[in-house]
C-alpha cells in the first residue's frame, strides 16, 4: 500500500504560515484563554491583538481542543492519509504531546507523536525537517527513526525585553524577576535535555543580551557544514533581521533559513520584545 504522510505540529512551534502550506504541515492551534472567552492561537486572535491586551489582562494558554484534533484526524481520514507524524512542543512544558498521544487511540491510522523537548521555532525546525523527508519520499518508519536524531541536533535561544509575563504567568520566580529588572539583567534561556526552560547565561542590557544571543549561535554552527536557521520575534523585527544579516555574513553553512513571529500563544507568557533564534544542524 502506497504511504500518504501528513505531519501534523501545534501553534507552539512557530512553524511560518507559508513554510507549513508549502509543506503541507497541518497547524494544530493552542486555546488562549481570557476571562470573558477563549480564542484559538493565531485562527482567532493574533499577536497584535494580545500585546495590546497585555495591560489590562494577562491570559492563560492551553492545549488544543479535542475536537479540533478529532476534526482534523477525521479530514486526513478522508483525504487519504494513511501515516500521520505530530510533532509537538515539550512535553516538559505543554501537555499537548499526551494528549496528541490519547488522540492517537481515536483513528485507525498510523500515527506516532514525537516530543520535540523544545517550543518556539526550536520545535518547529523538527517539524520541518520531518516533513522535508516526507517530501523526499522517505518512508514513515524512515522518518520516524530519523527524529531522535534531529531533534538532539536542535537548539533554541531566546532573549526577553522583560521578566514580567514569564513571571506573572509562573514560569519563573518573583523575586528572580525583581532581581532581574533591577539590574536589567536579561537571561538567555533555552530547553534543556528535558525540555524544560532553563537559563543558559545573562547579560546586562538588551544590547549585550543580543550580542551574547548571536555568539551562541556562532558556536553551536562552529565545525558544522550544514544548519538550518529559525528566526522568530515578538515585535521585534527589525532587531531581528540585523542579527539575521550578521549570521549570513558570518556563516557559510546556512542551508535553509525561516522567519516569523512567534505565535500569541507564546506572546502571553513572553511579552513584545521577544527574540529566538533555533539552529538544526545537519551533519
Amino acid at each position: 500500500m502506497t504511504e500518504k504522510i501528513t505531519v501534523i505540529t501545534d501553534s507552539g512551534s512557530d512553524v511560518p504560515a507559508d513554510v507549513a502550506k508549502a509543506l503541507g504541515i497541518r497547524i494544530l492551534p493552542l486555546q488562549i484563554n481570557y476571562k470573558d472567552r477563549s480564542y484559538r492561537d493565531g485562527v482567532d486572535i493574533d499577536n497584535d491583538t494580545v500585546y495590546e491586551r497585555l495591560s489590562t489582562e494577562v491570559p492563560t494558554t492551553s492545549l488544543p481542543k479535542g475536537e479540533d484534533i478529532i476534526d482534523l484526524l477525521r479530514e486526513l481520514e478522508r483525504d487519504g492519509t494513511t501515516h500521520i507524524l505530530a510533532v509537538v512542543l515539550s512535553s516538559g512544558l505543554s501537555g499537548t504531546y499526551n494528549l496528541m498521544r490519547l488522540m492517537a487511540t481515536e483513528t485507525d491510522l498510523t500515527m506516532t507523536v514525537i516530543d520535540t523537548k523544545n517550543i518556539g521555532i526550536g520545535s518547529g525546525l523538527s517539524a520541518i525537517a520531518a516533513a522535508r523527508l516526507v517530501q523526499q519520499g522517505k518512508s514513515f518508519d524512515e522518518v520516524v527513526a530519523a527524529m531522535p536524531m534531529i531533534i538532539a541536533n536542535t537548539k533554541v535561544y531566546f532573549v526577553l525585553q522583560t521578566l514580567e509575563y514569564l513571571q506573572k504567568g509562573g514560569r519563573i520566580g518573583k523575586v528572580t524577576a525583581i532581581l532581574g529588572t533591577a539590574f536589567d539583567l536579561k537571561p538567555i534561556i533555552t530547553c534543556n535535555a528535558e525540555g524544560i526552560y532553563t537559563t543558559v547565561t545573562k547579560a546586562r542590557g538588551r544590547k549585550l543580551s543580543l550580542n551574547r544571543l548571536k555568539e551562541l549561535i556562532l558556536e553551536q554552527a562552529q565545525g558544522a557544514k550544514s544548519i538550518s536557521l529559525g528566526f522568530a520575534h515578538g515585535l521585534a523585527l527589525e532587531e531581528l533581521t540585523k542579527l539575521r544579516d550578521d549570521l549570513q555574513g558570518r556563516l557559510t553553512s546556512i542551508k535553509d533559513q525561516y522567519v516569523g513571529p512567534c505565535s500569541p500563544a507564546l506572546g502571553v507568557h513572553t511579552g513584545p520584545g521577544l527574540l529566538g533564534i533555533a539552529i538544526q544542524i545537519h551533519d
